[in-house]
């Protein structure tokens, strides 16, 4: 089944549009089997920004609202090709927003296929601004679902606006071992974003573009908001990295010895990399002041690694956040966790 939802972006300009490009078009999340799974509604996706650029130009229209983003994702359990996922989501472009030039990029990186829709504000036909009202996206699933009929797809029940969503109840919380809890999914995006995010902002940034709103500033705590309303705080997450303390710490660290995007995570964790750090200087500082002293220098202190529990933690963690079971040690360790 396909769903089909809106990415609000609140802080819009042309910067921020070329900053969305930029991300749905990355090599590692569009690539498959050589080939790049993108395409283009009345552009081309490799020069969209300057033919988006051209057209708000051409109609002096280059404030307020700069585009749209939208994700339509597929189920993991659904027999689709990213191929064919470009082209459904290409299709509902096309029909959606006609006049408008639009990139479709789909992303095969994760468990499931998905493709983002980036939509000029402005229309290269007649310069009119595009507008959607809250209720434009009930009308715009509608027509999501009869392509995806059309393709042979499932879809999901109808739709229905005055339908409250049901709360995760403690005993669904037990789904993480199957991959399917929304709060191991937002583990999962926090540390897709952190391969990548070089400070505060662009982890934020980062996040909105798959859908998940971040509310850092004035608060002791971070809130993250999932692209379904869910909220959470960051210590809640059952894992002290994504306390904002050491987040902070983190982006320090990386502003001070420079960070290149997409470096895998260290064994330790990004926290472990930080103390490591922090230890290997502090040994350095006792190494001299040791030669200061004394011809018999001491060995150097070994650095300092996470414990072995706080490790299989990350580790189960991780697990579960990519759908995998846990081993009978590591289920009843994560059980526990959860408890706290």
């Amino acid at each position: 089944m396909a769903t089909f939802t809106r990415i609000k972006v609140k802080k819009q300009s042309c910067g921020r549009m070329l900053g969305a490009l930029s991300y749905v078009m990355q090599g590692h999340k569009v690539g498959f089997e050589g080939s790049r799974v993108e395409s283009g509604v009345n552009c081309l996706p490799y020069t969209s920004y300057l033919e988006m650029m051209t057209t708000k130009e051409k109609f002096k229209k280059t404030g307020d609202v700069c585009f749209y983003h939208f994700v339509q994702s597929f189920s993991d359990k659904e027999n689709i090709t990213p191929w064919q996922a470009n082209e459904v989501a290409k299709e509902l472009a096309e029909k959606l927003f006609p006049n408008y030039e639009c990139v479709v990029a789909t992303h095969n990186d994760t468990d499931n296929l998905h493709s983002h829709i980036i939509v000029n504000s402005v229309s290269f036909k007649d310069g009119r601004k595009l507008h959607l009202p809250p209720t434009s996206i009930q009308e715009m699933r509608q027509v999501n679902d009869e392509i995806c009929m059309a393709h042979g797809f499932s879809v999901l029940e109808p739709y229905d606006g005055r339908k409250k969503k049901r709360r995760l109840t403690p005993s669904e919380y037990r789904a993480a071992e199957r991959g399917e809890s929304w709060k191991f999914t937002l583990i999962k995006a926090i540390e897709e974003a952190l391969l990548y995010s070089v400070d505060k902002e662009s982890f934020i940034q980062n996040m909105e573009y798959e859908g998940y709103s971040v509310r850092w500033e004035h608060h002791k705590y971070i809130l993250f908001t999932t692209p379904e309303g869910k909220s959470c705080r960051d210590r809640s997450l059952h894992d002290e990295t994504y306390l904002k303390e050491n987040l902070e710490k983190l982006f320090a660290y990386r502003a001070e010895h420079g960070f290149t995007p997409l470096t895998p995570e260290p064994a330790e964790g990004w926290m472990g990399q930080i103390e490591r750090t922090g230890s290997l200087a502090s040994d350095i500082l006792s190494l001299g002041k040791n030669l200061e002293n004394t011809v018999n220098v001491s060995p150097p202190i070994p650095p300092q690694t996470w414990t072995d529990s706080k490790r299989r933690q990350r580790e189960a963690l991780k697990k579960l956040a990519q759908g995998h079971k846990l081993s009978g040690e590591q289920e009843q360790e994560q059980k526990y966790i959860q408890t706290i």
